[in-house]
């Protein structure tokens, strides 16, 4: 039943039936917690169960006590329900809230980053986890505390080979994090360095010139002739989309600018077979090459859209990923009226 909306909207309003089925996520039988689980999976990709689930069943505090426990088997199961009811904003804002409350934000950062934490857990699906959390302001600020040293800590996993999931949650996160242009300047320094974390995986193994090399962040020169770029297309958008947010300031147009990154997309472009992640390849390039914004228009995330301009967005294509795009979509908008 919980396999088919339908089942799922029947199941919503029998919020006595839920609180008994997650009780039986404590029975003694594995396979019966097991089939527990993967039922409560279901219900949480259904938006419209997830006030009930929060509200009536009160999932949140079990499952993050559950989760921290380093011997719990199904800690891959809670990690997943978690990421599928942060999708949404309104339950994101509650999830943050509880697990501030009951756990802290830095205590789930360690057990992702930590190898080995539960060897039944492979931890993965904390990923889009995190990456749904930045959705909130509060989230990116803790995730970008400058004594905290949480976001170079999850740097390393944009090459992680082991899993996409956990890659492009990264990503995600980072692409997320890269929204708020005020951090931009100390995203690119030496504090931090993100940006060779964003292009090794879109750089691949053809031969540039010595002065091309020279010019490009010290891991990405002279890359051996196997280095092999990110296969999934939808994080190599995400890595793209990120690159691009950073160019929305005079100050993060010019370390892309100075560091060769044109170059590196040079080759990816020649590279790429997929149309939509050519297509963001080409938002990049047209910023690194092209000239500088007219006076006032220099921050990019920052240019006020006119009304009328914003209601066709809303109606149009540009839902996915809307609040990131929505400045870009308008220089494009711009160029042409002009």
């Amino acid at each position: 039943m919980s396999g088919h909306r339908d089942g799922c909207r029947f199941l919503r309003s029998k919020s006595d039936l839920l609180v008994a089925l997650f009780a039986l996520t404590s029975d003694p039988s594995i396979a019966i917690v097991k089939d527990c689980y993967h039922i409560f999976i279901n219900l949480s990709a259904d938006e419209t169960l997830h006030q009930v689930l929060l509200a009536d069943v009160k999932v949140l505090p079990v499952l993050l006590k559950r989760v921290l426990d380093p011997e719990y088997l199904f800690s891959d199961q809670i990690c997943t329900i978690l990421s599928n009811l942060t999708r949404h904003l309104k339950t994101c804002k509650t999830v943050f809230q509880v697990l501030q409350e009951e756990v802290g934000l830095a205590q789930l950062v360690e057990v992702f980053c930590t190898e080995g934490y539960n060897k039944k857990a492979n931890f993965n699906y904390l990923s889009p986890l995190l990456s749904n959390l930045t959705q909130l302001p509060e989230a990116r600020n803790y995730i970008m505390d400058k004594d905290r040293c949480v976001i170079q800590r999850l740097l390393p996993f944009t090459q992680y080979q082991a899993s996409a999931v956990r890659r492009g949650g990264v990503v995600g996160t980072l692409r997320n994090c890269c929204f708020d242009h005020a951090h931009h300047e100390w995203l690119l320094s030496d504090a931090v360095d993100i940006l060779p974390f964003l292009l090794l995986p879109l750089a691949g193994p053809e031969e540039l010139t010595e002065e091309e090399n020279e010019g490009l962040p010290v891991d990405l020169q002279y890359l051996p002739e196997d280095k092999k770029r990110e296969e999934d297309p939808d994080i190599r958008k995400m890595l793209l989309e990120t690159l691009l947010l950073l160019t929305a300031t005079r100050a993060g147009r010019n370390t892309l600018k100075e560091k060769n990154v044109y170059y590196i997309m040079r080759e990816f472009h020649r590279w790429e077979k997929d149309v939509h992640v050519t297509a963001a390849c080409e938002k990049l390039v047209e910023v690194l090459i092209g000239d500088e914004p007219e006076q006032g228009m220099e921050n990019l995330l920052e240019v006020e859209i006119p009304e009328d301009v914003e209601v066709k967005l809303k109606e149009g294509c540009f839902l996915f990923s809307h609040r990131l795009h929505q400045g870009w979509i308008l220089k494009r908008i711009l160029l042409l009226t002009n």
